[in-house]
């Protein structure tokens, strides 16, 4: 067995069952062992935006690592904007990059850059591999690094692929954080249930239909209002959910609408912040006199931080109906297209179990607020700002999901960046 064989077979037995690829040289031994290992699918996109961006859906939808395979510095560089992208979205992806051989790269080969900074850039950890022996290790380090929802990237030298490699397993070290804000939420209850006005602030990797219910729950045993933010990674949305209101994109839009607010608990999200820096609007959208608290982070189980909320306001377990929308899907509009009238049709037809990519930016505005009570669907958007995401992260999501329906809502040009 070599080097190569040698990754994927570990990739393989730590659960990875996808990997999307755009491999060059130097990772041909890689795509060989895709064959000749087995168990793990590789899907082979034309431009590496498109591979990391598919990595991001695949992982939003179903909360495990994705596998990336890039050639060299160029090949990573080619795939930053998307892997900022789901940096911002917590996903869980398993980047590895081939290096040029390791006695070669002292000739300065004309694709010869520093692959580690620019690495740096976008991985929560990272690894150069040094030995073909502990190459199998190597791979299990980068996936448990990344099941707590990073990127992780491993960078393996063309040389090291082709070494025989006696040392085949790998063992994941990952260990799940034990949860402790026992006290932390005790301090939010108090300040939730004081009778001001309150708003429950939530963002994760996943803000799922159970989070959704727990956070129904702490609405009704305090009356706080549910939010979210501008860019959230994967909601569940539609009837039968609670309507959970979104940080709007714009800012003046944005501080009208929190500014009616005296206590903020953010729940694995971060407090809302302009997009840009605009002069004479504040970065911070949030005043000083207004009361801000930060139950939890978004590498914290949310629907355990939520039902420890819940419970420390003696919430009760079954939720009143009104608390969630009900099943109201808008009409289709008549007369010329226009973007808000594009939203309506999307949403009106939009079948149920579907899942939404949008990246219609300003075209989709008003898509969110309309869709409060179409049939339940999951709904992933632009965490990092870096368009062309949307197409690449819907492939993701359909081959992650292949018996769900899958849209992308696109639009303002973005979908021309990673055709």
């Amino acid at each position: 067995m070599n080097g190569a064989e040698c990754i994927i077979k570990a990739a393989r037995n730590s659960g990875i069952e996808v990997c999307f690829a755009n491999p060059g040289t130097t990772e041909l031994p890689l795509a060989v062992a895709l064959d000749t290992v087995g168990g793990i699918r590789p899907v082979l996109g034309l431009f590496e935006g498109v591979c990391t961006g598919a990595a991001d859906g695949y992982a939003r939808m179903l909360q495990k690592p994705a596998m990336v395979l890039l050639h060299l510095d160029p090949g990573l560089a080619n795939g930053l904007a998307n892997l900022h992208n789901a940096k911002r979205a917590h996903s869980r992806i398993v980047v590895v990059v081939g290096e040029h051989s390791t006695w070669h790269r002292a000739s300065d080969p004309p694709l010869a850059m520093d692959i580690e900074p620019l690495a740096q850039t976008v991985s929560g950890w990272q690894r150069t591999c040094r030995s073909s022996e502990r190459l199998g290790q190597d791979m299990a380090d980068a996936i448990g690094a990344a099941q707590s929802g990073q990127i992780a990237t491993l960078i393996v030298p063309f040389d090291l692929q082709t070494n025989k490699c006696a040392n085949s397993g790998g063992v994941i070290h990952y260990k799940k954080e034990q949860l402790s804000i026992s006290k932390a939420a005790v301090k939010a209850a108090v300040l939730l249930g004081a009778g001001r006005k309150a708003a429950l602030v939530l963002g994760n990797k996943y803000i799922g239909e159970k989070e959704l219910m727990a956070a129904a729950r702490i609405k009704q045993a305090c009356g706080c209002d549910l939010i979210t933010e501008n860019f959230p990674a994967r909601i569940e949305r539609g009837a039968g959910l609670p309507d959970v209101k979104r940080v709007p994109y714009l800012p003046e839009m944005a501080i009208d609408m929190l500014s009616k607010y005296e206590v903020f608990v953010f729940a694995g999200a971060k407090e809302p912040v302009s997009f840009f820096g605009y002069e004479g609007i504040p970065s911070n959208f949030l005043k000083e006199e207004q009361r801000k608290f930060h139950l939890s982070t978004p590498d914290q189980d949310l629907l355990e931080v939520l039902e420890i909320l819940a419970d420390e306001l003696a919430a009760p377990e079954i939720i009143n109906p009104d608390m969630l929308a009900s099943l109201k899907r808008p009409e289709i509009p008549a007369g010329a297209l226009n973007p808000q009238k594009i939203c309506a049709v999307i949403a009106a037809l939009q079948p149920e179990g579907a899942i939404v990519v949008e990246e219609a930016i300003t075209s989709g505005f008003m898509y969110y607020p309309i869709t409060s009570g179409v049939a339940p669907f999951s709904l992933l958007t632009l965490t990092g700002g870096a368009i062309g995401q949307g197409a690449p992260c819907a492939v993701g999501a359909a081959v992650a999901c292949p018996d769900r329906p899958v849209i992308n809502f696109q639009a303002d040009g973005a979908g021309m960046y990673t055709l």
